[in-house]
């Protein structure tokens, strides 16, 4: 019964029985009757006290490492990634913007791990995206010479109504070379932007690949004619399988799950295309791209970026020589992704351009 009841009883409780049975063996009593007047056993008196004086007095390691950040240090980059013009954006912006400013503070890692401790990390809308065989794959070399395209809808305030973006990405710098809003999906409506998109990019024929889905407005007799028209080489999807077309489909992500997408429906598709057109304006010329190293899609479409890495590869080696102790090996990698693969297949050697 007292070794039951022991362990149901807290730390305090234990501390305070210790002393009551302490004080009735000073006074007289033996330590058996005292137990039982309080319905313990005297093991466990015995396992309580031996509790009371086990603490762990090892003292640790007292030397501090030698790179670690100090508090002035932690304090500005907490300021830095919380200013107006950081907080919405992830370490992985930070650190590219910074470093084109010629400021260093610390590794992305760093930051998230500062970011962490003080919690302030949160998860959105994390997705798993599913694993399928991938059909004939494709690679750029340079801007357009392989394009993606998608359609998405876009709400409206007519329940059972939408809108539907038409956009075409170039795989190689993740520009956005064309784009419309359209009350409905149309063959025609295609053609009508990649004619426009073809004509601003100055594209000749033989020049681009255009990789689709197999949906109705892709396949379309008169999309179809006018890409023979421009001399522009077909490539599709398999049907019903979206990872077939990557690039876009993270295009479209990225446009929905900014920031600043609209709460509420659009009420027109003229509505719809200005915010589009505020959007591809940000995404060109100022989103740092993840894919393309960090720069955005009209530095690197236009071959800008080579400056910029270069930049950041000799402020990285500065920083290192600054403070080596804080590197444990070579500095990031700031070297330019030449070629760009469209379901690429590691085990497949011949890629068509």
């Amino acid at each position: 019964m007292g070794g039951r009841r022991g362990r149901l009883i807290n730390a305090q409780d234990k501390h305070a029985v210790i002393e009551l049975i302490q004080e009735a063996c000073d006074s007289g009593s033996r330590l058996r009757p005292a137990c039982q007047m309080l319905s313990i056993a005297v093991r466990t008196l015995q396992r309580w006290k031996k509790q009371e004086v086990l603490e762990d007095k090892r003292r640790g390691s007292l030397r501090v490492p030698r790179n670690k950040l100090t508090e002035a240090e932690r304090s500005t980059i907490l300021q830095v990634v919380n200013s107006l013009e950081y907080r919405n954006q992830p370490p992985s912006q930070i650190v590219p913007n910074l470093a084109d400013k010629g400021q260093y503070l610390a590794s992305e890692s760093t930051i998230y791990r500062i970011l962490h401790q003080y919690k302030m990390m949160r998860h959105r809308n994390a997705s798993r995206p599913r694993v399928h065989q991938k059909p004939a794959p494709l690679r750029a070399t340079r801007p357009n010479q392989l394009w993606s395209w998608d359609i998405t809808y876009m709400t409206s305030t007519i329940r059972g109504k939408y809108f539907y973006l038409y956009l075409f990405l170039d795989v190689f710098s993740r520009k956005i070379v064309g784009f419309n809003v359209f009350d409905e999906q149309s063959a025609e409506h295609a053609s009508d932007v990649v004619s426009k998109a073809y004509m601003a990019e100055g594209i000749s024929p033989g020049d681009v690949t255009l990789h689709a889905d197999n949906g109705g407005p892709m396949k379309g007799a008169m999309m179809l004619a006018t890409l023979q028209n421009l001399g522009v080489v077909t490539s599709f999807s398999r049907p019903s399988v979206s990872n077939d077309n990557p690039y876009s489909e993270a295009m479209f992500r990225t446009l929905k799950y900014c920031p600043k997408y609209p709460d509420t429906p659009f009420t027109s598709a003229k509505e719809a295309l200005a915010w589009v057109k505020a959007f591809v304006d940000w995404y060109n010329n100022m989103h740092l791209h993840s894919g393309i190293k960090f720069v955005t899609p009209i530095a690197r479409h236009n071959g800008q970026d080579h400056a910029l890495l270069v930049k950041r590869s000799r402020l990285y080696a500065l920083a290192k020589q600054k403070h080596p102790l804080r590197w444990t090996g070579k500095i990031r990698n700031w070297d330019r992704t030449e070629t760009v693969y469209l379901n690429h297949r590691p085990n497949k050697v011949s890629l068509k351009s």
